[in-house]
């Protein structure tokens, strides 16, 4: 039997990041009596099941396009997590070897599945210098990573450190898909874009790109709020993981990738407030989301509740799967 071609059929993981869908959560809304529409993009159904699936792919072809890859180099990045595995899952399928370097206290599960693909993990806490950084910092981890440069690339040679905190292609590849594939899903008629902010590139490149097609689309930001953060003093509290506080610190610890410019408004959400949400839309819509995603839609919630918002269409760019919390008491 001859061979058939179809371009039905992929070749690659990297083929399936991207075209995610938008969701309205139709029982949510009824349930709090909402009069906005709350449409959330399901980032979770990327292949390894996040939106930083997109950046992993984008950051790993910016450094092939630009010869970085050519000598068996080992690419390394730091991550609370979904970068790495984003990582994990787009380095294993272009055969290239690749090291985690892994914020400590996020779920086991994160660990888990980059080891899953080959990938070594290394935890912060096995280099005393980023421990040191954390702990003067309270955890600041735009120092942070500008420690870790000194501490352990600028020390090794054959690696490349692809660092989301300013690597252009993390806006940018939000800016040539997802902006789009929301502009063109909601075939334009799009009021609000909700996003929860961490290295900022989401944000910055798919709100940017909604509000040159349209000026008047309001980009509002989501930021932990102050009792969500983990100090010295209170190192146990709950985080909302991967997003940060930005709104109220120095420039100098605000990520590169974070474009104040098009943000409207910041909405701060607390940890228990993004649970209470993410367990919400599991039981009334269906849809098991994570923490962050819990977050983006909690604020979501509060402008779809504003007398000026009636009729609008807020749509919320849900991060990751609620299957990567299983061990944390998100569900419990």
């Amino acid at each position: 039997m001859s061979k058939v071609v179809t371009n039905k059929i992929k070749k690659s993981i990297t083929e399936l990041v991207g075209r995610t869908p938008l969701l309205e959560l139709v029982n949510y809304e009824k349930g709090n009596q909402l009069e906005a529409e709350i449409i959330g993009k399901l980032e979770y159904l990327n292949p390894a099941n996040s939106v930083k699936d997109r950046i992993a792919k984008a950051m790993i072809e910016d450094a092939e396009s630009r010869g970085l890859l050519n000598n068996g180099e080992t690419i390394i990045e730091t991550t609370s997590g979904n970068t790495g595995i984003g990582l994990a899952a787009i380095a294993a399928a272009k055969g290239y070897k690749l090291r985690i370097y892994m914020q400590d206290g996020v779920s086991e599960e994160r660990t888990k599945v980059i080891r899953a693909y080959g990938t070594e993990v290394i935890p912060f806490s096995d280099v005393p210098e980023v421990v040191e950084a954390i702990e003067k910092t309270e955890g600041d981890f735009v120092e942070v990573i500008n420690v870790f440069k000194k501490a352990v690339v600028e020390k090794e040679e054959n690696v490349v450190f692809l660092n989301q905190l300013d690597n252009e292609a993390n806006p940018n590849i939000h800016r040539e898909t997802t902006g789009p594939e929301i502009w063109e899903d909601t075939e334009g008629h799009v009021d609000i874009l909700v996003a929860t902010v961490g290295t900022g590139g989401t944000i910055s490149g798919a709100g940017g790109y909604l509000k040159s097609k349209n000026p008047n689309i309001k980009v509002v930001g989501v930021e932990p709020g102050i009792a969500s953060i983990a100090t010295l003093d209170n190192p146990e509290i709950e985080e909302i993981t991967g997003v940060h506080r930005f709104s109220d610190v120095g420039e100098e610890r605000v990520p590169e990738n974070v474009n104040k410019d098009v943000i409207d408004e910041i909405i701060e959400v607390e940890t228990s407030e993004a649970y209470e949400t993410a367990r919400a839309v599991a039981k009334s819509d269906g849809i098991l989301v994570g923490t962050s995603s819990g977050a983006a839609i909690w604020a979501a919630t509060q402008l779809a509740k504003r007398p000026e918002n009636k009729g609008k269409r807020i749509v919320a760019i849900l991060p990751d799967t609620g299957l990567r919390y299983l061990s944390t008491d998100l569900f419990e």
